[in-house]
């Protein structure tokens, strides 16, 4: 399903636009997947009614695991990203020797309905199972069709570092690479789509194999607007704490893949 002859073409102007890529390394792919196949499996999405655990920073949004159920052309998808040639292609890429998450642990279809919207955050960046992956890209393909800037919900990245930002478009199949690291920020201001209509995408991860783990292990980090509520705040600052300690009596959600 995946593009593979025109990514693989193309591999090393790929590369460098990835490596120069202001505020941090990141990449655009359009035309990533056959259309054909890709409009077959926009047609197969239902409404997902599975609300995000993220609730409090993101507003509306929905999501699915298991998104490869709902049809061939989803799970040809699925078994494509996870595939041997897409790694390599990653690989050279990014240069790093990274791997896509098998499972997709914490991944998998994401609808923001109306009035969704995802608040800045930094990803968690250890595998809640294998602990010595350290998640290095985030792979977003988006399924917005006939998508305009007006609908807003463009994907926001910003460099915790110097404050540097930009927003970046997301219409149908379009894959974002973006790199996953301490400062690399992203989320999504509220959307205006039209009645019915979805801010949809599919989320996969890659990581890399750490011998020795270079940071401490956290979940997600969040960074709500400046004009968020002083409860919001104070949830985002305790987060991970409040997290790890549900994680340690409850179990994981994302190690469980729900």
């Amino acid at each position: 399903m995946i593009n593979f002859d025109k990514l693989e073409n193309n591999i090393d102007a790929l590369r460098n636009t990835y490596l120069a890529a202001q505020p941090f390394p990141h990449l655009i792919i359009d035309d990533f997947c056959e259309l054909d196949k890709l409009n077959r499996a926009y047609a197969s999405i239902p409404e997902l009614n599975n609300k995000s655990r993220d609730y409090a920073f993101a507003n509306n949004k929905f999501e699915k695991s298991n998104y490869r159920e709902l049809s061939p052309e989803l799970l040809e998808l699925y078994t494509d990203l996870a595939s041997e040639r897409f790694n390599k292609i990653l690989c050279h890429i990014t240069a790093k020797k990274v791997f896509v998450d098998p499972k997709n642990h914490g991944g998998g279809l994401h609808q923001g309905k109306k009035n969704s919207f995802l608040d800045m955050h930094l990803d968690f960046n250890y595998h809640p199972i294998n602990k010595n992956w350290y998640r290095e890209l985030n792979l977003l393909l988006y399924l917005n069709k006939d998508w305009k800037t007006e609908y807003k919900g463009g994907l926001i990245i910003k460099d915790l570092r110097t404050n540097e930002e930009e927003e970046l478009d997301v219409p149908f199949n379009r894959l974002i690479i973006q790199q996953c690291a301490p400062y690399s920020l992203h989320g999504y201001n509220m959307t205006n789509f039209p009645e019915g209509r979805f801010r949809t995408s599919v989320a996969t991860y890659a990581y890399q194999v750490h011998e020795h783990l270079i940071e401490t292990p956290r979940t997600t980090d969040w960074f709500p607007d400046k004009d968020a509520s002083f409860m919001k705040k104070l949830l985002a600052k305790n987060y991970n704490f409040l997290v790890q300690t549900k994680n340690k009596f409850f179990g994981s959600g994302t190690a469980k893949n729900q």
